[in-house]
């Protein structure tokens, strides 16, 4: 990384973008390679960012909030919009501005800040209205052997322990068919059935909860009889406080059952997954509107029931491969896709998120169901089991406090401010568009696209969204020097916090326009190689799964060259000549590694665990992704400090340690000598004490890397030679193969396999990039 370890790359404002300086015109844009793109985490905590008890100023024309970048004339009390020009004239409460008496939002430092605003009273109630508190609906599947149900039992009661005691919790189990349980119904366990094999509009589920009024319910005003923000039209028969129903919760998942329907020898068992997130968001459409929700999905296998279906009940037939969905041979595919395209609009238009997670040995559908969880900003955790580490420490995160917690939000909204010459293509991450048309929405859509404002229902600390921009086409008409040399960008990220607050978040930030003709060097300086690996990552990862037959290597190989092109230093045809600036010297490696990575080489792996690694490519932030791209070697040895090491096979060497961070996974691999030592039990002799911490070290490394990570990684600790090694050697730079493996250092390894090296990629980049 170009930055200082310790130094944060995103700063206050939490935003990061491709180009630092922007090119003035469409075309010079278009020879950048790179699109315009910014990458922004909406909520990120930072100690710099003041909260504001009062609602912002906004621009009467374009209703920009007043920021550090308006122009104020403090003797005419005006202030002039650095996005449309407006001139606003301050309002009478803003009397007592001069140039020594500034509100915060003018301060040039702080370029973010945050507005709590407060909910509209109600007149009947004059302290104040009442916060919605947050309702948590885990949706439990039960065709489970009793092990894996026993598992995620006992997660699920630590979950209700660890939730706020104001919290709402409602439950539905599933199988054959799903049931809601009436929790509100402590005398003795009381369920409502609903068939697995159709499918169930939401005002089915509330016709047949006995809640039909309140999907009916006005939404304006504030309804008479309210109890806890609900009123008692029902739902509380359904959603109750945590602390009430804590014990309830506890007996009953006791006494639940593994789903008793008969399966027949050699097939799967009946499981409507579809049908039992359909009821659970349908009785979530009862709540009051604007109340927070999420909906908790614990998958153990695929669905075979009912809508949402991903394969036969017949063993016989494999659940689908990539191979298949290319060839068109996935019969369920495209249905069950559709599906979940309609819940998700259900769902964002409640406001509410589908968090999943899918602990299983085979596939339970993530591909399909993908799209729910991220237009709605859901979680998404895969593991193998119920018992596995990866589950277990994620499940627990989603409820905990203080330094741990994820901060999760709801009913964020995201809106776009920007100076007149700059569209919006789209934004690729987890949010829905809300088709907010404009004069600054361009032509083309990337992602989710036609709008400047965006929905995310649920949000984190860790939440973060990739702009796309576009320059408007009209070439300048205007003199040169008349020109406003800064653009600006303006982001307003509205939520509800967990507390139930309505908080506002306004971050502008100014760049400056360049005459790229002109000046290139300016333009050079600017250059983020991360969030431009990252962004390509992204691009590429959506056309893959949106453009027929789109050849992902290609389009790599292609925008590199033609880069390297544009920004190398050579004379014409001939590559011992090519020098890139170091500004873009990290970058061809970056293209190296994504090249070989899960997110274009998919055929290692499931459609499920491509949709899974897409998701958190699109959601993490872009240092977080780099490592996704490609991941950190540090190595360990007697003779040295914990240093970084090439990711490069000449790495491995007997008496070293390796640790990889590939994000998703946590390799700590010894070397033949010390895993030799190890095997003898020299840490335990007291004249070894060295080695023991040598051997500690590592492990040290992993949990503090694990501790700040969700979903927890996967911990691998293998030895050189063993089976496990391959999660090291595939991440790794074969430079050397059996080809030539001639000159190898003893103790070191080789790597079997045809893919060319990092050296023979840079060979043949720079012969094609400085081809006349």
């Amino acid at each position: 990384m170009s930055e200082m370890p310790n130094t944060d790359p995103e700063g206050v404002d939490a935003v990061r973008m491709t180009w630092n300086v922007w090119p003035r015109t469409k075309v010079e844009a278009s020879k950048c390679v790179i699109p315009l793109a910014a990458s922004i985490a909406p909520i990120r905590s930072h100690s710099d960012i003041p909260t504001l008890p009062y609602a912002p100023l906004r621009c009467k024309t374009c209703s920009a909030p007043l920021n550090a970048f308006a122009r104020v004339d403090f003797t005419a009390k005006i202030w002039i919009c650095p996005f449309c020009y407006q001139r606003n004239h301050f309002p009478p409460h803003y009397a007592m501005i001069s140039e020594t008496n500034m509100p915060c939002e003018l301060y040039p430092q702080y370029t973010t800040v945050q507005y709590a605003l407060q909910p509209n009273p109600d007149p009947n109630n004059p302290s104040g209205a009442p916060q919605l508190p947050p309702v948590f609906v885990f949706v439990l599947d039960t065709c489970m052997i009793e092990e894996e149900l026993g598992l995620v039992k006992s997660a699920m009661k630590q979950a209700i322990g660890l939730l706020p005691e104001h919290a709402l919790v409602g439950f539905v189990s599933f199988g054959t068919q799903a049931q809601v349980h009436e929790l509100g119904f402590s005398d003795m366990s009381k369920v409502y059935v609903f068939r697995g094999s159709k499918e169930i509009s939401k005002e089915q589920v509330l016709e047949q909860l006995g809640l039909a009024a309140a999907g009916r319910r006005p939404t304006a005003g504030y309804p008479k009889g309210l109890q806890n923000g609900y009123t008692s039209t029902g739902v509380n028969r359904f959603l109750l406080p945590a602390s009430d129903c804590e014990y309830t919760l506890n007996s009953l998942l006791d006494e639940l059952q593994t789903d008793q329907w008969p399966v027949q020898a050699g097939h799967r068992a009946s499981r409507c997954t579809g049908v039992a997130l359909s009821v659970a968001a349908g009785l979530l459409g009862a709540c009051l509107p604007g109340t927070g929700a999420r909906i908790i999905a614990l998958v153990g296998g695929p669905c075979t029931e009912g809508p949402g279906t991903i394969v036969s009940k017949d063993l016989s037939e494999p659940v689908r491969s990539h191979k298949d969905l290319d060839k068109d041979a996935a019969p369920f595919f495209k249905k069950a896709v559709k599906f979940y395209d309609s819940f998700a609009k259900q769902l964002v238009s409640q406001g509410h998120v589908l968090d999943l997670f899918a602990s299983a040995l085979d596939q339970v559908g993530v591909a399909e169901m993908k799209v729910a969880v991220e237009r709605t900003g859901g979680l998404v955790v895969l593991a193998e089991s119920f018992g596995h580490s990866v589950f277990k420490e994620s499940f627990k995160r989603v409820f905990e406090d203080g330094e741990q917690s994820l901060g999760l939000c709801f009913n964020g909204m995201l809106e776009i401010n920007c100076s007149k010459d700059i569209k919006v293509q789209g934004v690729i991450g987890p949010c829905t568009s809300l088709e907010k048309k404009g004069p600054n929405v361009a032509d083309t859509v990337i992602g989710e696209g036609n709008t400047t404002a965006w929905k995310i229902c649920g949000l984190d600390k860790s939440t973060c969204l990739t702009v796309l921009f576009d320059l408007s086409s009209t070439e300048r008409s205007n003199v040169p020097g008349a020109a406003n040399p800064q653009l600006y960008l303006q982001f307003l990220t509205s939520y509800q916090d967990s507390e139930g607050k309505t908080m506002l978040r306004v971050t502008t930030v100014t760049r400056r326009w360049v005459d790229s003709a002109v000046s290139a060097e300016e333009l050079v300086q600017g250059f983020d190689q991360e969030t431009a690996a990252v962004v390509m990552a992204r691009i590429t990862s959506l056309k893959m799964e949106t453009e027929e037959g789109f050849d992902a290597t290609r389009w790599l190989d292609r925008n590199l060259i033609r880069l390297c092109s544009k920004f190398g230093d050579y004379r014409k045809d001939d590559p011992s000549s090519f020098t890139l600036n170091p500004c873009f010297s990290l970058f061809p490696q970056f293209m190296f590694n994504l090249r070989r990575s899960q997110f274009v080489q998919v055929f290692n792996n499931s459609p499920d665990e491509t949709a899974y690694f897409r998701m958190l490519l699109n959601k993490e932030n872009i240092t977080n992704a780099a490592v996704m791209i490609q991941p950190s070697l540090i190595s360990y040895s007697f003779n040295s400090l914990p240093q970084p090491a090439l990711l490069d096979v000449a790495s491995i060497s007997a008496d070293r340690i390796l640790l990889l961070d590939s994000y998703f996974s946590i390799v700590i691999f010894h070397g033949m000598t010390i895993a030799q030592w190890r095997n003898m039990g020299y840490q335990n002799q007291p004249e070894h004490q060295a080695f023991a911490q040598l051997l500690q070290a590592p492990q040290f490394d992993a949990q503090m890397i694990t501790r700040e990570r969700f979903p927890v990684p996967r911990l691998v600790v293998c030895d050189q030679h063993g089976s496990q090694a391959r999660f090291l050697l595939a991440k790794l730079n074969p430079s050397a193969t059996y080809n030539n493996a001639t000159d190898v250092a003893t103790g070191s390894d080789v790597i079997f396999t045809d893919d060319v090296s990092l050296q023979v990629f840079f060979e043949h980049l720079q012969k094609l990039a400085v081809q006349s």
